[in-house]
């Protein structure tokens, strides 16, 4: 953990300092933000593996800040909101977030998903084995994290290929939503299975038209599978 960085973006400077104390005692190195702009320079000076960003900042706010990290990046941010209401966790997974934490909040829970959500994408250990899956017009690649379709690629968060890649890897298998929360978000992790619901849309979104040899299925009442088609 010692070689990772992470940048916290508060305006509250209290907030900053203890997540800052507790991130570094975590082994991270912390880099600290309490307006947006000034979010988006440290983000392209410092590079970070992580973004804490807080929706309520001066100048731009925490979707604005989302929307422009995500343009050039798929660096994974949680987001942290005074609310918990879910409309903010929706738009902020909708924007390309990796996940949320509610404030007020436990600084063991925000290490604890710092934690999972480096640990879903394989960088504790420095990456993962060459994983791919293919079928017409669709590529998902986890060793490089890469979605290819009809063979350009197209840009994606870290869960939206896992989840797709999870799903693809077993085609014909239904899935309940706590079955991928467990088995792509992991068993530690703190949200709920409205999350699935969101990914699933993005991905259709994506996915739509690519091919009739395949199909992103919602099985009602039950979940989701990835369905191969006749034809």
């Amino acid at each position: 953990m010692e070689n990772l960085k992470l940048l916290v973006v508060d305006d509250d400077k209290n907030i900053c300092e203890l997540l800052r104390l507790y991130l570094v005692k975590e082994g991270y190195g912390v880099v600290l933000a309490q307006e947006g702009h000034q979010a988006l320079s440290l983000f392209a000076r410092e590079q970070p593996n992580l973004v804490l960003l807080d929706i309520m900042l001066p100048g731009l706010d925490g979707w604005q800040v989302c929307r422009e990290i995500r343009r050039t990046s798929e660096v994974p941010i949680i987001m942290i909101t005074a609310k918990g209401e879910t409309f903010d966790k929706v738009l902020g997974l909708e924007l390309g977030a990796d996940d949320y934490i509610v404030k007020p909040f436990d600084t063991k829970e925000v290490v604890a998903r710092i934690k999972a959500v480096m640990r879903r994408i394989g960088t504790r250990d420095g990456g993962r084995s060459p994983q791919e899956v293919s079928y017409d017009g669709l590529t998902v690649n986890l060793a490089n994290y890469e979605l290819k379709i009809r063979g350009r690629p197209v840009d994606a968060p870290p869960k939206e290929l896992e989840l797709l890649y999870h799903l693809a890897s077993n085609p014909g298998k239904v899935y309940t939503r706590n079955q991928l929360l467990d088995e792509v978000w992991g068993y530690d992790y703190f949200g709920d299975s409205r999350t699935i619901d969101v990914h699933i849309k993005r991905l259709r979104e994506k996915l739509d038209g690519v091919s009739d040899k395949w199909d992103l299925k919602t099985v009602w009442g039950v979940g989701y599978k990835f369905e191969l088609l006749e034809g």
